[in-house]
């Protein structure tokens, strides 16, 4: 091919700028994570398992991935219905409703757990009438949930969003035409096209989960077997200078975020394809 006809890049060559990404990858990501594992691999298989698997890990475990999972569900349904009213109507504030979807992302975890602590304890302006009802927000399993829904809300919006807009509203008037109710409608013509992109959200909202920790500890009352969850008893490991207990758990988290690291690019490849 001549020098003519090659595409133009605005920045230089391959070689040069792989090599500068991967340089800045692995000095940012991958050598950090090198550490780890070797530190890890310090301890024994029996030593490594009795750690990772100790009763007050499990129970943060139970508490971490459960929570998560519980938050990302919640926000599959009212993340796309949010995402739905932001695409499919116009009203006063649609553009503020909007902006308030990110932000999570721009408010300090810490300030948005502290936030919800004051609200849902039995004190707080929610927590006084909530609390008489038997619904106990802060310093409980349920407070961990309400703060993980807080903190992934936008990832399952962000991601429905632009497939709900991209979508032919034709296909949908058609349904109705050929006598199909708005229900019928919305699950067997409206869903099915936008179930690769929820599941997508809901991946990320539930990895986002398991790595919180700021909007968590302020909410949960942090009980061990309780509401403790696992990157704050990695905290607690390190402050009691309990390093390979810390090593153990993080590994094991670190293992679980490369699983879903994959099952959502797996995701996104699929999304490309059913959209294609």
């Amino acid at each position: 091919m001549r020098a003519a006809d090659k595409p133009f890049n605005a920045l230089p060559g391959f070689g040069l700028t792989l090599g500068y990404a991967l340089c800045w990858l692995g000095l940012l990501v991958l050598i950090p994570m090198g550490g780890l594992v070797l530190r890890a691999m310090d301890l024994s298989w029996g030593e490594f398992w009795k750690l990772a698997t100790a009763d007050r890990a499990l129970a943060a475990y139970r508490l971490t991935f459960g929570a998560s999972l519980a938050a990302a569900l919640i926000n599959a349904v009212f993340g796309t219905l949010l995402a739905w009213v932001l695409s499919r109507y116009d009203f006063p504030g649609r553009r503020w409703v909007d902006a308030f979807v990110d932000f999570p992302f721009a408010c300090p975890t810490a300030v948005a757990g502290l936030t919800l602590a004051s609200l849902f304890a039995e004190t707080g302006w929610l927590g006084r009438h909530l609390v008489p009802l038997g619904i106990q927000g802060a310093y409980t399993p349920l407070g961990v949930v309400l703060a993980l829904t807080f903190v992934g809300l936008p990832f399952v919006v962000r991601s429905v969003q632009p497939v709900i807009q991209s979508q032919e509203r034709e296909l949908e008037e058609v349904a109705a035409t050929l006598g199909a109710g708005r229900w019928r409608t919305f699950f067997q013509v409206v869903i099915p096209g936008l179930l690769p992109a929820i599941l997508t959200g809901v991946a990320l909202a539930f990895a986002r989960g398991i790595g919180e920790y700021g909007s968590i500890v302020f909410i949960s009352g942090n009980l061990p077997f309780k509401t403790e969850i696992a990157p704050l008893l990695i905290v607690t490991r390190l402050e009691e200078f309990h390093m390979a207990g810390a090593v153990a758990l993080a590994v094991v988290l670190m293992g679980c975020a490369f699983v879903l690291l994959a099952a959502i690019n797996g995701l996104e490849r699929w999304t490309s394809r059913f959209n294609a």
